[in-house]
């Protein structure tokens, strides 16, 4: 027996900012190139030991975490990528058994700023338009895990390594 099911459908944009201690080329390089070092425990789905890579190249993998002996999650994929502006645009489909089904639009971008007693810094700032099945408390959930996936793991890498 099969079922039609109706899904109300919308769009719901948020941005965020992550303020961290260090020059843009160090944020840049730890955000692309050691996402597996960052990366929170709590994120990671496909295994408590999986790995998580950016590929960025043309026809690259994306941002995708996979394990030994198979099993993987394409997060995004990369639609545009200026390095010389430090920004990324990503796009990512969302399962419905994660609250989807839904496609989110990311953009990923770094800006120079001078924190706190004129230290350098950067700027993470993080765009998220989603089109598809959303609900605000969904918006809200993905909202407070880029702030505490990015806030905690990125900042928090690149200011101990700094």
């Amino acid at each position: 027996m099969s079922e039609i099911k109706t899904i109300a459908t919308g769009c719901v944009q948020y941005e965020l900012e992550i303020e961290i201690k260090a020059g843009r080329p160090a944020v840049w390089r730890a955000l692309l190139e050691q996402p597996d070092r960052w990366w929170l425990p709590d994120f990671r789905m496909v295994d408590e030991a999986s790995t998580v890579e950016f590929d960025v190249r043309p026809g690259g993998r994306g941002l995708i975490e996979y394990r030994d002996g198979g099993g993987f999650l394409v997060w995004y994929s990369v639609q545009f990528f200026q390095p010389e502006a430090f920004k990324l645009y990503l796009v990512g489909n969302v399962a419905p058994d994660w609250g989807g089904p839904s496609t989110s639009n990311l953009c990923l971008s770094l800006e120079e700023r001078v924190l706190g007693e004129g230290g350098d810094g950067s700027v993470l700032k993080i765009s998220d338009a989603h089109h598809g099945h959303v609900s605000e408390s969904y918006v809200g959930s993905l909202k407070d895990g880029w702030a505490q996936l990015f806030g905690e793991g990125l900042r928090r890498h690149v200011e101990s390594v700094g």
